[in-house]
This record gives C-alpha cells, sequence and structure tokens, in this order.
C-alpha cells in the first residue's frame, strides 16, 4: 500500500484564508442580491401582466350591437349556430372548438339552408401543436335543425394551407 502523499503547496494562513473567504462570499451576497431583485422585478412583471389578462377576462363585455333581427323564417345565425353544432356534437361525440363559416344559401323561399364549417379537435396529443383537427362542413334547416354534415379536410395543428 502506497504511503499518504505530502502537500507541496504552502498552507494559507487564517487571516488570509478569512479575508479571502469574506470577499468570495461578498461577491455571492451580491449576486444573489441583484438575482433576486432581477427575479423579484420579472415576478411582480409577471404578476401585473397576468392581473391584465384576467381584468381583461373578467371586465364585462363591450355594448354590443342589438341582436341580429331573425330571418323571414324566424332563425338566427347565432340560434341556429349553436343549435347545429350542438347536434354535431352528440352525433360524432367530440366538441366543436370553433366555427370557421356560416352562410345563408338559398333565394328566399322554403328551401333556404344554412351551411356551417366548424373545427373539431378528432385526436388530441403531447404538444397541442401536433393534434388532429378536421373542418366540417353542416348543413340546417331554416329553422336551424341539422340535415346533413360531412367532414371537408383534416389536418395537424401546427401545420396550415392557404
Amino acid at each position: 500500500m502506497a504511503a499518504p502523499r505530502k502537500s507541496t503547496t504552502p498552507r494559507k494562513t487564517a487571516a488570509k484564508k478569512s479575508a479571502t473567504h469574506s470577499s468570495a462570499a461578498q461577491k455571492r451576497s451580491a449576486a444573489k442580491s441583484t438575482g433576486a431583485e432581477n427575479t423579484e422585478a420579472k415576478s411582480t412583471e409577471a404578476k401585473s401582466t397576468a392581473a391584465k389578462s384576467t381584468a381583461a377576462r373578467k371586465a364585462p363585455a363591450k355594448a354590443r350591437p342589438a341582436a341580429a333581427a331573425p330571418s323571414r323564417d324566424g332563425a338566427r345565425l347565432r340560434d341556429v349556430v349553436l343549435r347545429s353544432t350542438g347536434e354535431l356534437a352528440e352525433l360524432i361525440g367530440l366538441q366543436p372548438e370553433g366555427v370557421v363559416a356560416v352562410e345563408l344559401d338559398g333565394d328566399g323561399g322554403d328551401d333556404r339552408q344554412w351551411r356551417v364549417q366548424v373545427e373539431v379537435v378528432e385526436s388530441h396529443r403531447i404538444p397541442e401543436t401536433t393534434d388532429i383537427l378536421a373542418i366540417y362542413e353542416l348543413v340546417a334547416g331554416s329553422n336551424g335543425e341539422l340535415l346533413s354534415y360531412r367532414r371537408l379536410s383534416r389536418y395537424v395543428r401546427g401545420r396550415f394551407e392557404e
């Protein structure tokens, strides 16, 4: 077994050691306080941003113009969209994420139909940018009842076509 090596470097005296230790401690303390100040500033900024966004969400909606008058046959656009998307959700078992387009077809007679396009998440994935979405086209009667639907396209959330 080998004998332990003797140290060849001179040892620091106690005075030098404490002086070196205290200056290093001061540097660390200054860095911590600066970091703490930066962290505190970032935290305060994040809190004010969060408060603004929360206030915006909780703020009452701006005054909206009077509700759209019902069409001649009594169905309003909002009612048609809500009713037809609700029926679609029951049929396919998925909740629509958003309405993409709404249009009223027909010449004003009894054959008027609403065409509604909605976006639906068909497969949730992690990360969300890889979710699979689909656009469905719904055809609703003049009173808003769902007459037919079809899937127009499927795509990954992170990709888009123009």
